[in-house]
């Protein structure tokens, strides 16, 4: 999907259709399918592994003290693989380039830098974490739940790192507030329809299923 406008509505409203019941989290899913380019996820799979596994683990406590464990499951379920397709899919810049479109050159300007730098250090993040694995690796040491405590204050430190230089070069270049752009964008042969689809999808979440097979008879 090219246009991060249709992209970013399309993901929230299967979200949330995905969080509201099953028939949407499943309507989301067959959507997921269809839709989404899931190379760019392959090269993930280990972090979405990891979320599911995450999801698995709170699902079963779920179902054995209040039932509804497996609905939970299969609702996030969705919601991660959403996320993580929105999440290959974005693009520098573009966060910016939506929020001046919507809000623009100033109020818009602000938000969107802020969204594309909190994207940049989510990516820098993983990338670190990648390269303590790979570290560890060489090193003949094993990856554990003990390794989380050290690897997380040592992706913390690097994250402060940068948000400090990074001010500091903003404010050398003289940066106050605000800023100059003209949004772009290019909407793909299949990206209204995808988005509409999404739409509908969100909408029949909405609707009581039960409530409609009991009108049907």
């Amino acid at each position: 999907m090219q246009d991060p406008r249709i992209r970013i509505a399309a993901a929230a409203f299967l979200s949330v259709a995905a969080f509201l019941s099953i028939p949407g989290a499943a309507a989301a899913f067959l959507w997921w399918l269809v839709f989404t380019p899931r190379l760019q996820i392959a090269k993930r799979i280990r972090l979405v592994f990891s979320l599911i596994l995450l999801i698995a683990f709170f699902s079963l406590v779920l179902e054995l003290f209040s039932g509804g464990g497996l609905s939970y499951f299969s609702r996030m379920t969705v919601i991660v693989l959403i996320g993580m397709w929105i999440f290959s899919e974005q693009k520098s810049g573009e966060f910016l380039h939506i929020s001046v479109w919507l809000f623009g050159n100033r109020t818009g300007f602000e938000l969107g830098m802020v969204a594309d730098m909190g994207l940049q250090s989510l990516i820098s993040v993983t990338t670190d974490l990648d390269r303590i694995r790979i570290a560890k690796k060489i090193k003949g040491m094993q990856w554990d739940v003990r390794s989380l405590v050290p690897a997380g204050l040592v992706l913390v430190h690097g994250a402060l790192v940068r948000a400090e230089d990074t001010a500091e070069l903003m404010a050398v270049r003289g940066y106050r507030s605000g800023g100059t752009l003209c949004p772009t964008f290019f909407t793909g042969p299949l990206d209204r329809v995808a988005g509409l689809i999404a739409l509908g999808i969100f909408i029949f979440s909405l609707i009581p299923v039960s409530e409609f097979f009991i009108l049907y008879r």
